[in-house]
């Protein structure tokens, strides 16, 4: 028996600024607080910091993952055999996709903050939705990731 390929798996983090972004906010709610006394404040200080903190985590807790044949991209879970030639997406051509040449029908996992991406066609005549859209910082490993476990 032989072991299938080792599965891609990518979590689309937020970027660093978002958690400075996220102590900006609690230092709001802090300053908001303020003429109500100390204990206020720091109570709006770490909820403030605390909601925003969860907020980011939350969002940048997407995940890409090849397993078995099965692509998972956020809540979709897409079989590999309904899916067609990755195309990777430089900065450029990804923006591109993104706005002017974008599909309404398409599934787009987008993630503003990272500016490369693959494009997937699906094959699968019975599903209407043309391709796939996955931001990803690394297009190229996923691409081949995708190739290995259709061929496996």
């Amino acid at each position: 028996m032989q072991l299938s390929a080792a599965p891609y798996e990518e979590r689309l983090t937020a970027p660093r600024t978002w958690w400075l972004i996220s102590f900006l906010v609690g230092l709001s709610m802090a300053l908001i607080l303020l003429p109500f006394g100390t204990l206020p404040m720091l109570g709006g200080l770490a909820g403030g910091t605390a909601v925003a903190a969860v907020a980011a985590s939350s969002y940048g807790s997407v995940r890409i993952r090849v397993v078995g044949d099965s692509l998972i991209a956020g809540e979709a879970k897409i079989p590999l055999a309904a899916l067609g030639e990755a195309e990777v997406l430089d900065a450029e051509e990804a923006r591109a996709w993104r706005t002017y040449k974008a599909d309404p029908r398409a599934f787009l996992l987008l993630r503003a903050y990272i500016p490369t991406a693959l494009r997937v066609d699906v094959t699968d005549p019975q599903d209407p939705t043309p391709y796939l859209y996955l931001s990803t910082r690394e297009p190229e490993r996923l691409a081949e990731a995708l190739r290995t476990a259709k061929t496996a």
